[in-house]
């Protein structure tokens, strides 16, 4: 994990990609995991009734991709990668068009926007994707954003460890959201992070008044409501940090440090201060109804008896009726199965805080209980809900601090990630080992620009020079190496 062997390339000898989280070149801001299609052959972006339709469909779904001709429309859901997509159709296209869309696995929901609402709905019975007939836009985007949001909560980044598997072969999600979480709770962040945060999300957010007045109130009231309040209300933190999550973006996750440093302290106070003196006789059951992707669903049926991490902070419930109508929901729809998570939680023996947040959330009375970043749980048992192949109840125990197999993770997991370093320098290491090169560049000239003694100077530069070799500039990796040894050179005694 933390080799640090120079390459003429990013790739291993076997032509893989030595890093497992390569950087692209895309602008990631717009980080929600589900967008929105919208075909219908008499949109005209210039008249201001349309305008008004995106405006509104907008407070549901930010990514707005309005189409008037069905070609080009579906060549671009072709070039969707890592997202899912809701799609609305006029009445007049609806008929010749689904069929074409509902297999397609980009597509998670369709709904059809018409003038004749039962006539529409005798097809369309035929469609499980299809999740309604409209005839007025508020009741559709009530919709779409309830869709959104089970979209997301889909989305989220999970980790399987196999039972006895060899440390070498970890899943790499694994290691790296627990490594970066600890290295962020150890830096101190300050308003000159969070405005940064902030300049960095109001960019692509021009243009949408809804998405810019929400900038405007995190600004003003970050320090106002506690971060519970802006994780769980209708914003762009939760999505943006799922994806970031899920996606492994260094970038994004260092600029939203601070509020995975904020978020987590509020859980582990809130912690303390509810199970106190909790014992196992205290132990109780909370639920989480999703719908699980088949390569993810394989990977956990491999993994049963092993360990099983949500790499976000993870949103569950005491109430069982919500969670299985979520489960129950998504076995329609044949690119996922439906999974009810059944969690037993030991308050007297647990490796991550959780707390209850019933009367903090935005959405007070439901009875949620909020477990912090990448919380780790053991699979128990896997079985079919009343027969049903497609629906299934995933039974899990939250790990305790004496797990032996975690503790075996864990240690390793510390040992190959730098133990040597801490803060900034540390997180920089990790994220040139992940193949994030220009957050790791960035990383290591901001401390360049704070003062330092001439060793850690010298640190920073052979590091730089790491990065630049990686980056395959050789003639700068040279320079840069040559800096480091003279400022090293300097330090020593004469």
């Amino acid at each position: 994990m933390n080799s640090r062997k120079s390459t003429a390339t990013n790739e291993s000898d076997d032509g893989v990609n030595k890093y497992p989280f390569p950087e692209d070149a895309k602008d990631h801001r717009r980080m929600e995991n589900v967008l929105l299609i919208w075909l219908d052959s008499n949109i005209d972006e210039t008249n201001d009734a349309c305008k008004n339709t995106i405006k509104q469909l907008q407070q549901a779904i930010n990514d707005i991709n309005p189409f008037t001709d069905s070609d080009k429309c579906f060549e671009f859901i072709r070039t969707i990668i890592n997202k899912k997509a809701c799609m609305i159709l006029s009445g007049s296209l609806g008929q010749h068009i689904v069929p074409r869309a509902h297999n397609i696995s980009q597509i998670d929901s369709i709904f059809i926007f018409c003038e004749n609402q039962n006539y529409h709905e005798q097809w369309a019975k035929n469609w499980p994707k299809i999740k309604g007939i409209f005839t007025d836009i508020t009741p559709m985007c009530q919709a779409l954003k309830k869709t959104a949001h089970q979209c997301e909560q889909n989305a989220i980044s999970m980790s399987f460890v196999e039972s006895n598997k060899k440390l070498d072969q970890l899943d790499p999600s694994f290691m790296y959201t627990q490594i970066i979480k600890e290295i962020l709770l150890t830096i101190k962040f300050d308003q000159t992070h969070i405005q940064d945060y902030i300049e960095y999300c109001r960019d692509p957010s021009k243009g949408n008044i809804k998405e810019v007045e929400k900038i405007k109130k995190l600004e003003r009231e970050y320090h106002e409501k506690k971060p519970i309040y802006w994780y769980t209300c209708d914003m762009f933190l939760y999505p943006m940090l799922n994806s970031a999550l899920r996606f492994m973006n260094g970038d994004i996750i260092t600029r939203m440090g601070f509020f995975i440093g904020d978020l987590h302290r509020q859980i582990e106070r809130l912690h303390q201060k509810q199970y106190a003196g909790k014992t196992a006789a205290d132990s109780f059951t909370v639920y989480r109804g999703q719908g699980l992707s088949r390569e993810d669903f394989e990977r956990m049926m491999n993994a049963k008896g092993g360990l099983i991490s949500f790499n976000n902070f993870l949103s569950t419930s005491k109430d069982y009726k919500l969670p299985y109508a979520l489960a129950e929901s998504n076995q329609d729809n044949l690119d996922l199965f439906g999974i009810l998570f059944v969690m037993i939680v030991d308050p007297s023996q647990s490796t991550s805080p959780f707390a209850s947040i019933a009367d903090i959330s935005k959405f007070q009375g439901e009875d949620e209980v909020l477990f912090s970043m990448h919380s780790v749980f053991r699979i128990q048992d896997i079985t079919q809900i009343g027969g049903n192949n497609r629906l299934y109840a995933v039974d899990l125990t939250l790990t305790s601090d004496n797990d032996p197999e975690l503790s075996r993770l864990t240690d390793y997991i510390r040992k190959e990630s730098f133990p040597n370093t801490e803060g900034w320098y540390r997180l920089g290491s990790v994220l040139y080992d992940m193949g994030q090169f220009k957050k790791a560049e960035d990383i290591y000239q901001h401390i360049l620009d704070q003062p330092n003694d001439k060793k850690d100077e010298a640190y920073i530069y052979y590091q730089l020079g790491l990065i630049k070799d990686a980056q395959r500039k050789y003639e700068e990796a040279l320079l840069t190496h040559e800096k480091a040894l003279a400022i090293r050179e300097q330090s020593l005694p004469p």
